[in-house]
């Protein structure tokens, strides 16, 4: 065929390499939204995680620190707690295992079958935590009563980083490369 150029497509495009850094990113920032010691603080007086409660009492010098799962200090977790921990972490577990099968699917060719599957897993992690980081600070304000100011600290904003860095993923996930085939 004379004139004919023949265009040799990849379904890899830049846009999914960047698809592949955002939920890298965001594994990054979930694991240190889970491992964060400071959700909420209330001026040198309280700290909250999703693992325990630190606080220190007027009349003492001493910080007392209680696990969220420890009965021997008659600490039990809210059941808001543990939604918030268990919706996040399943947020997590599908962030990290969309970002094992694109990092797979990149290693062995098998690209274009598996951008919709990345796609959906990085959406239903977006929904995961968008519901914890919801309902985190609504339950928070409705059971603890602090008397001093409080503030959602680094390890929340982490979590939202998180979640912004999934939507992001999941959004170049849902590009098709067919129809840009002229421009790469």
């Amino acid at each position: 065929m004379f004139g004919a150029e023949e265009v040799r497509v990849s379904a890899l495009t830049p846009l999914k390499l960047v698809g592949l850094a955002c939920v890298f990113f965001a594994l990054c920032l979930d694991v240190g939204a889970t491992l964060s010691p400071a959700w909420v603080t209330a001026e040198d007086q309280y700290h909250l995680s999703l693992w325990e409660s630190c606080w220190k009492p007027v009349s003492s010098l001493e910080w007392r620190r209680a696990l969220i799962s420890d009965d021997a200090l008659c600490v039990t977790p809210e059941n808001w707690q543990i939604a918030t921990l268990a919706l996040l972490l399943g947020g997590a577990a599908l962030t990290l295992f969309s970002f094992l099968v694109a990092l797979i699917s990149l290693c062995f060719g098998s690209r274009s079958r598996c951008y919709k599957t990345i796609a959906v897993m990085l959406f239903s992690a977006v929904v995961l935590q968008v519901c914890s980081l919801v309902l985190f600070p609504i339950k928070f304000i409705e059971t603890v009563s602090l008397r001093v100011y409080h503030e959602f600290n680094w390890g929340y904003g982490l979590a939202w980083g998180s979640t912004i860095f999934s939507f992001g993923g999941a959004v170049l996930y849902c590009l098709n490369p067919k129809n840009y085939e002229d421009y790469y």
